[in-house]
């Protein structure tokens, strides 16, 4: 697919968005699906499913530090439809980001909905994962790992609102991504796993980075502090910020950028890359 997205826009494939020049503005499009049994469980809350689709395309916005002008939906028509709605409204309202069209289909099998969401960019040049600089901080807005512990409470039955709510409804950090956004040299969102997300920053960006797992924030029993290091879900911001510069948003800085090496994390002084099982490959 790299071979036939070779408008300047598309960024090589290799970021989460497309960053459309369009006369004096930026247009930052970003497009997810998700498919039961893969991303949410056959029994999940229909709304819950709504909300989910609309925050992960909202969180790639935000990593760019995007302002959200509305969304396409892509949707599979099936099992509890006005719930799905009710979930879909309340998470655009949420955002400030109005439904502008999409398409319905009956399918046969397990649902799979799509979302196409569509920003404006607040600030040039918009951040992407490449920009990292030897000597530059590593840092993150918050916790990890919350996610996790939702997810496996809801597989195990948990009717626990609260517990779970870090999985069924993740939050995209739009104001702290636009406040960060003329600041940093690199930033994405922590969808796919923290080291995974963090190796895909070194790996665009020429450099290496150095994590202190002990610096990392989660929000998990201490003895699963690694199992949080590789699970997704958590949508925090990762980014990178020149040596010295303090954040403009409360965040905890947990490694720095050294010279490029094979390996394009150093855990705790160890070189890891994709091989050693770093988060979710979708």
């Amino acid at each position: 697919m790299r071979g036939i997205a070779t408008h300047p826009a598309a960024r090589g494939l290799n970021d989460d968005c497309a960053v459309l020049e369009l006369g004096t503005e930026t247009l930052i499009l970003t497009h997810d699906a998700i498919a039961q049994g893969v991303h949410f469980l056959p029994h999940a809350d229909p709304a819950d499913v709504a909300w989910r689709l609309v925050a992960t395309n909202i969180s790639d916005l935000a990593a760019k530090g995007a302002q959200p002008l509305g969304v396409l939906l892509g949707y599979t028509l099936g099992g509890d439809d006005a719930r799905f709605l009710e979930g879909l409204a309340e998470a655009l309202a949420a955002y400030g980001a109005p439904l502008l069209g999409g398409d319905t289909i009956r399918g046969i099998g397990p649902a799979t909905h799509g979302l196409t969401a569509i920003g404006r960019a607040t600030h040039r040049p918009v951040p992407a994962r490449s920009g990292a600089g030897v000597g530059d901080g590593l840092w993150i807005t918050g916790a990890i790992g919350a996610a996790m512990i939702g997810y496996e409470a809801l597989v195990a039955g948990s009717q626990d609102a609260a517990l779970t709510e870090a999985y069924r409804r993740p939050r995209a950090l739009l104001s702290e991504g636009q406040t960060l956004a003329p600041h940093v040299t690199a930033m994405m969102d922590v969808s796919d796993g923290l080291l995974l997300d963090a190796c895909r920053i070194a790996r665009a960006s020429g450099v290496t980075l150095a994590i202190d797992s002990a610096a990392v924030p989660i929000s998990a029993p201490e003895t699963r502090r690694q199992d949080a290091l590789r699970w997704g879900d958590d949508y925090q911001l990762l980014f990178t910020l020149p040596p010295g510069a303090p954040p403009p948003v409360p965040a905890v800085q947990i490694g720095i950028a050294r010279a490029q090496t094979p390996a394009p994390i150093l855990l705790d002084g160890t070189p890891v890359s994709e091989q050693d099982g770093l988060g979710y490959h979708h």
